[in-house]
């Protein structure tokens, strides 16, 4: 069967394709910038994939079609502050293109909605999933709360939470309850939906078989790390404020965390689970989906995670944008050494960043991170989603992958750190030597002053981290 899997980049999507290629299916995935989506070399010849921007309907004519089916997984959330409007627009142009293809069937992954006082982030999924029940082709709807699993939103957050604050003095909405379901379950409810007629034109609520409030689950999530955590709730931190209290203590965005604290006020909780023995699926308990989550962690097996897509930063647009550093109107610091054994030193090149550092004066980079968090920033929290791999697309501390080929031995990162200017920092192997090249193109004034302010800076740290990497 050929399958349109769109999100393709996104955190289910990335995860959704390999078992709907272990499933002997052809997937064409769409993705907005082809420099981002990477997929192993085994899969090429199962695998078509096209750019399509669905705000955009004349990239949508790309599209094949022969399709058999689609999943609908695009999401705007805290994008931009009008990611309703956007997320309406995307589901017309979506529906008017599949209604011209052979598909039989549309899988729509939505928020569960069973109360009346809906949140933004809420009402902008259910208002997509009336769009998509316009199409002419049956529609399959599988609306799921808080998911679970590695690299999940929800679970970074939880985990940062539990990890750094011994004690917590947290919101009246952590006593909200939910029901969290675990990323393979609701991976399994997509791949058991794909083409079964039983599911057509139906809506279905999707949960694991625990109800538990956001203050519960932070303490279970303590419990299975065998960690000591004290909550304590207050009711006067309003939704702003709760918004920087998450900014601040954990990697997500201030947008982020903005849609996150208006949704978490709402319940989110299955109205059935007749879908469970319709499709002869038995989710897995939240405790259980913490242990995989932190075992994947552990085995360092992250497939997806949410701080690699562009809402986690500043970074706008495709990777092909910033892939050639300029020069004319830039400060740039070269440097150069002689390496002693290449596969050493690109080994240490693609594990930079996240919990292994910088490898000198890590503490400067954390101030760096802390400042950039002040000012709105994405600071130094989101680290990498592997400690080893590094691909085009991914987010890496305050920076942006822009390219990684790691057998030319180059690689080029762009500055997400909030800056009067844009800055890159490359490294590249030629022969037996590493090249390294932070540039910066100032903007105004501030920005030549911004340089001069570093650069006394650069000679310690960066000449430090050269030594390190060879």
């Amino acid at each position: 069967m050929k399958i349109l899997l769109t999100g393709a980049t996104g955190y289910i999507g990335k995860r959704l394709l390999p078992l709907l290629l272990d499933h002997g299916n052809e997937v064409v995935c769409c993705v907005r910038d082809k420099n981002r989506f990477y997929f192993p070399e085994q899969f090429k010849n199962k695998i078509q994939v096209i750019e399509a921007d669905f705000l955009d309907p004349e990239s949508l004519k790309n599209i094949p079609d022969d399709i058999d089916a689609a999943y609908y997984l695009i999401h705007s959330m805290s994008g931009a502050s009008n990611y309703d409007e956007l997320e309406s627009i995307s589901a017309h142009y979506f529906i008017e293109k599949i209604n011209q293809t052979n598909a039989k069937q549309i899988i729509y992954l939505s928020g569960i909605v069973n109360d009346k006082s809906l949140s933004k982030h809420l009402s902008s999924r259910k208002a997509v999933e009336d769009i998509l029940k316009t199409a002419a082709v049956p529609l399959t709807v599988l609306r799921a709360g808080i998911i679970v699993g590695s690299g999940s939103a929800s679970f970074e957050i939880i985990r940062d939470l539990v990890d750094k604050l011994p004690i917590m003095v947290t919101p009246k909405w952590l006593n909200t309850k939910c029901q969290p379901i675990a990323i393979s379950d609701v991976l399994e409810f997509l791949i058991r939906s794909l083409l079964n007629p039983a599911v057509y034109n139906e809506s279905f609520d999707i949960g694991g078989p625990d109800i538990l409030t956001y203050k519960e689950m932070l303490l279970e999530f303590a419990r299975v790390k065998k960690l000591q955590r004290y909550i304590y709730t207050v009711p006067v931190m309003t939704p702003k404020l709760s918004s920087y209290w998450l900014y601040f203590v954990t990697s997500t965005s201030f947008k982020l965390a903005s849609a996150l604290v208006s949704s978490m006020k709402v319940e989110v909780i299955c109205g059935d689970n007749r879908i469970n023995n319709l499709l002869g699926v038995t989710p897995i308990s939240y405790r259980q989906a913490l242990e995989r989550a932190l075992k994947k962690i552990s085995d360092d097996d992250i497939i997806s995670s949410w701080k690699d897509s562009q809402v986690s930063g500043q970074f706008r647009g495709n990777v092909s944008q910033y892939l050639k550093v300029p020069k004319r109107g830039c400060y740039i610091d070269r440097r150069k050494r002689t390496i002693i054994n290449r596969e050493y030193t690109i080994a240490r090149i693609w594990s930079i960043g996240g919990d292994t550092g910088w490898y000198y004066a890590d503490w400067l980079w954390e101030l760096r991170g802390f400042i950039d968090k002040i000012f709105g920033g994405v600071g130094t929290r989101r680290g990498r989603t592997h400690k080893k791999e590094i691909h085009a697309g991914d987010a890496l501390d305050f920076w942006r992958v822009v390219y990684a080929d790691k057998k030319q031995g180059k690689l080029v990162l762009y500055a997400e750190m909030k800056l009067p200017g844009e800055a890159w920092l490359e490294f590249k192997i030629i022969n037996n030597t590493l090249y390294q090249a932070a540039t910066f193109k100032p903007r105004g004034l501030m920005g030549r002053l911004y340089w001069y302010a570093v650069l006394p800076f650069h000679g310690f740290i960066f000449n430090g981290m050269l030594k390190k990497l060879i």
